[in-house]
This record gives structure tokens, C-alpha cells and sequence, in this order.
């Protein structure tokens, strides 16, 4: 048996730069939990030249790490390049079909062609690992994978973008508008310095919420009609209004199984303070499953980092050393279903609305014959006048309301001339 395993990195940014010394640094810790000895062989990186804490050496370093394949015997390769497509999927797909195991955190990738890459890895008997492409360190997969193997999994669902959830938490303690606190974000590393835009129009979460899916219903990655929105809209006003309301406002992944249909959904929702979900705050990362036997399951813990990203990226490593050649997905690809997919049009949820009118009489009667026309039932409404600009803040909670009437009525207000401002819709939780 092989005691001694080659690595190669792939991508040498925050993670794999974090990564490259924890493989070094924790050699006789490895060898200890394994048995087994490791040995960095290759690196490669955009940017050779690039500042970093460690100095690259030159005889393990590949500007093509396609090279790395073809010219060294690699057992175990991580990818952390982070693009869905080109040559993060292409040393994946040669990796694979070379026989060598691939351990990312790339979601994006996963959530894209992972089960085309599940399909190679189980063909060529070896390992594609991917616990930290969801919720960092906290090892969610694995749970779902063997702690929770033979439980019936219906709904997981949690706050899954740091990022996020740490705007929405700064917003309500400091209260100071999305944009500063955006770039305080940005300052410390939580949110990218170029583009945030994917932690922050949801679609990080949902390329998680889809890796979830598969993994808790054993069906092939859904290519939904995604209820998918971000936070960008959502104004310090908002959070105050419904923390008179007793609520937060919190980016909420959602996967669940409705009339066996296949039901994904990311956006903001309000949720009661006095809730678990409700008090996960910064750059936190929660997940609850619900299932049978188990009940109800809660992880939480840092979703984003090198940190947090290394634990996760170190125990895929120790699981492939210690000889578990296992599914990418819990089970055979054969065995994976095509889902059919719930019709986003026939959900019903209660709904917070918040609308800029013009402060005159009859505006208010006009809004809620609108929305009765909409079959949409107004359980508490709120008033904000303000007296100097001659306008008011309307807030409403609604009864439950259904998606397709919502749409429809959230028009017709943007073609009413005494609401000045596009309404703000967040459904309750």
C-alpha cells in the first residue's frame, strides 16, 4: 500500500496560499492521524511574482499546470483556481481521468459540472472532494454524506454568504447605509475588492444551495427556474422598520422537498429575533436540516476565510489518505435522479412591502385596493411620515400571498404616479 502521497496545489490566491503552508507546516501532524507522508510537488499560479507570505521554489513551480500532469506523478491534486469553467475544469477533468483524487472548494465549478466530474472520478476509482465549496469550515457535506447517511432529509436550509450576512449585521449595529458598509467589508477581506457582486446578488448561495440539494435529496444538480435575489436593494431603513416588528432581515438558502418536487430558492427574508436562525450575526455560517429520524440538525461556524476554507480543503485530504474511496455524492451517479421542479408561481408566503409614497389623501385606499385586487390580505401596516418632503413610508405585512399575484401587484404599483420609488418586497420566513 502507498504510504507516501505527491500534491500538487493549483491556484496560489488566499486559499492556496493558506493551504500551501498548512500542507507544510502540518506534515508530522498527517502522518501521525494517517500514517501516511505528504510531499508538496508542484504548485502553480497566475502570478509567480506575486507578494506572498513564502518564498515559491522554483523547481515545483508551473506557469501551465497542465504540465504538472504530464510531467510529475501527482496522487492527490487541489484545485483553487475558483472558475466555473476553463482551466479549473480542465485540470480537474485531466486530474480525474489520470486517476488522480481532487479536492476544491470551488462551488461554483461543483455546482456547475459536478456531476459530469462525479461521473469521471467514480469511473476511475478515486476521489473528488469538496467539503469547503459549502459553508467553510463547518463540514456540512460530510455530515449529510455519512453522519446522516441513512436519514430522509426534507428541508435544509440556513445562511450560507458571509459576506452577506455580515453587511446585514454592520447595517443594524452601526447604522450606516449598504454602500459604507460594503467597503468596510471590502477593508477587512470579507467581500471582494473588485467584484462582490456574486456574495451579493445571491448567486453564491444558490450554487451551494444546489451542491445541498443533491446531496440531501440524491438528485442530479437542478437547473431550476431559481427564486434567486440578493441584498443590494435593502436600505437601513428596512432593517429598522421590521426591528420594530421584532424581526431581522437575514439572506436566507433554501432547498426542500414540496409534493415531491424540487423546491431551491435564495433571498432575503425576515426572521423573528428570538430565533436560532435570527441571532447567526458577522460572517457566520448556519445550516439546519430537518429529517427523519434525526429531527432537526444545526451547524454553524465561519463560512468565509482561508481560514475556515483549509480546515475543510485539510479534511478532505486526511479522509483520501485514510483510504475512503467514496461517491462524490453519498451515492453512486447511476443512482442519482432527475428531480422534477416545483413551480415557483404556486408558493404562498406572508410578505414585507415598503412603499415611498407621496403624502396626500387617498394614496393609502388606493394601495390597498391594489393589493386586495391581488387577493393579497394586509395583516399590520405602518405609517412613516415625513412632514419636510411631503412624504410617507408605508410598511405592510401581509397574510400569506402567492408568488404570481405578488409579481402582478408589485407592477401595477410602478405604474402608480403617487409611489415614488420601486416598492421593496422581502418575504417572512
Amino acid at each position: 500500500m502507498n504510504n507516501e502521497f505527491n500534491i500538487a496545489v493549483i491556484g496560489l490566491g488566499q486559499i492556496g496560499s493558506y493551504l500551501f503552508n498548512e500542507l507544510n507546516n502540518k506534515k508530522k501532524d498527517i502522518l501521525n492521524k494517517t500514517g501516511k507522508k505528504i510531499n508538496v510537488v508542484a504548485v502553480s499560479a497566475k502570478n509567480k511574482n506575486k507578494k506572498r507570505s513564502f518564498k515559491i521554489n522554483n523547481k515545483i513551480f508551473y506557469s501551465n499546470p497542465l504540465e504538472i500532469i504530464k510531467k510529475k506523478k501527482i496522487n492527490i491534486l487541489f484545485e483553487a483556481i475558483g472558475l466555473s469553467d476553463g482551466i479549473s475544469k480542465k485540470i480537474v477533468e485531466m486530474a480525474l481521468k489520470n486517476k488522480i483524487h481532487v479536492i476544491t472548494p470551488n462551488k461554483a465549478l461543483i455546482s456547475k459540472h459536478g456531476d459530469y466530474l462525479s461521473k469521471l472520478a467514480e469511473k476511475n476509482k478515486v476521489n473528488l472532494e469538496f467539503e469547503a465549496s459549502v459553508g467553510g469550515g463547518i463540514p456540512i457535506l460530510r455530515t449529510i454524506k455519512e453522519g446522516l447517511a441513512t436519514n430522509k432529509i426534507s428541508k435544509v436550509y440556513g445562511i450560507l454568504n458571509g459576506t452577506s450576512n455580515y453587511i446585514l449585521s454592520e447595517m443594524e449595529t452601526t447604522k450606516n447605509s449598504f454602500e459604507d458598509v460594503l467597503k468596510k467589508a471590502q477593508s477587512l477581506g470579507y467581500a471582494e475588492p473588485g467584484n462582490p457582486k456574486l456574495d451579493l446578488n445571491g448567486y453564491d448561495a444558490l450554487a451551494k444551495v444546489k451542491i445541498l440539494s443533491s446531496l440531501s435529496f440524491n438528485n442530479k444538480i437542478s437547473n431550476s427556474k431559481y427564486l434567486m435575489e440578493g441584498i443590494e436593494n435593502i436600505e437601513y431603513k428596512d432593517i429598522d422598520i421590521v426591528d420594530q416588528l421584532n424581526y431581522r432581515i437575514k439572506l436566507l438558502g433554501i432547498t426542500e422537498i414540496v409534493n415531491n418536487q424540487l423546491f431551491e430558492r435564495v433571498h432575503p427574508c425576515l426572521v423573528k429575533k428570538n430565533t436560532y436562525i435570527g441571532n447567526v450575526n458577522g460572517v457566520m455560517n448556519a445550516v439546519i436540516l430537518e429529517g427523519k429520524p434525526v429531527g432537526e440538525s444545526v451547524l454553524q461556524g465561519e463560512g468565509a476565510g482561508p481560514g475556515p476554507t483549509s480546515s475543510a480543503l485539510m479534511s478532505d485530504l486526511l479522509s483520501i489518505l485514510r483510504g475512503n474511496i467514496k461517491y462524490p455524492f453519498g451515492i453512486s451517479d447511476k443512482k442519482r435522479k432527475k428531480v422534477k421542479i416545483y413551480n415557483i408561481n404556486n408558493y404562498s408566503n406572508p410578505l414585507y412591502l415598503r412603499l415611498e409614497v407621496k403624502d396626500k389623501p387617498g394614496v393609502l385606499s388606493t394601495i390597498t385596493k391594489q393589493l386586495a385586487k391581488y387577493n393579497i390580505s394586509v395583516k399590520r401596516l405602518i405609517q412613516l411620515p415625513d412632514h419636510k418632503k411631503k412624504t410617507a413610508s408605508i410598511a405592510i405585512i401581509t397574510h400569506d400571498a402567492n408568488e404570481l399575484n405578488s409579481k402582478k401587484c408589485i407592477k401595477s404599483f410602478r405604474a402608480n404616479k403617487n409611489i415614488i420609488k420601486s416598492p421593496v418586497l422581502i418575504r417572512l420566513f
